[in-house]
């Protein structure tokens, strides 16, 4: 085997694929939590009540590295890594299971970084407003609505892939 066919194997592939909804997704999500509870960690030294509300708001960029591990899940068990005999995949065949990775890949990063900037936005209307807490979840949660779906047609076109 040379050295460039292991590249083109199509079990490396959708193994790329798989690896790169959880990272790229995660990424983001990692980065969004972080952004979101510096924000929190400033509301809640200044009236520690505020702790639920502001914890409640730095958790949702964080569904879409959830989404990106629910994608690569789905890989690895269409391909039977995961409760199953695992399947020879030809380079076509890896080439669409990474194709459809990266739906959630980089919208979940995207997403999250938007829905973070959106919650820290939240954490501020709960600062001044805590009764809105709602009001600041709906527009964090209006983000989440790209990250679903990308999670959807990832998901599909995971589903429609002959193994």
């Amino acid at each position: 085997m040379k050295w460039y066919e292991f590249f083109l194997d199509g079990n490396f592939l959708a193994l790329l694929g798989a690896a790169l909804a959880v990272i790229v997704a995660g990424l983001g999500s990692a980065r969004g939590v972080a952004m979101v509870g510096q924000a929190a960690a400033g509301v809640v030294t200044e009236d520690p009540e505020r702790f639920g509300q502001t914890l409640l708001l730095q958790a949702l960029p964080g569904t879409q590295g959830i989404y990106g591990l629910l994608t690569a899940f789905v890989i690895l068990t269409k391909i039977g890594l995961v409760g199953g005999s695992p399947v020879e995949l030809d380079t076509v065949q890896g080439l669409l299971f990474l194709g459809a990775s990266l739906p959630v890949a980089i919208v979940g990063y995207f997403s999250a970084i938007g829905q973070a900037k959106t919650a820290v936005s939240g954490v501020g209307i709960v600062a001044k407003r805590p009764g809105e807490l709602a009001k600041a979840i709906t527009f964090a949660a209006m983000v989440e609505t790209y990250a679903v779906l990308a999670l959807l047609g990832s998901i599909l076109m995971i589903f429609g892939i002959r193994v």
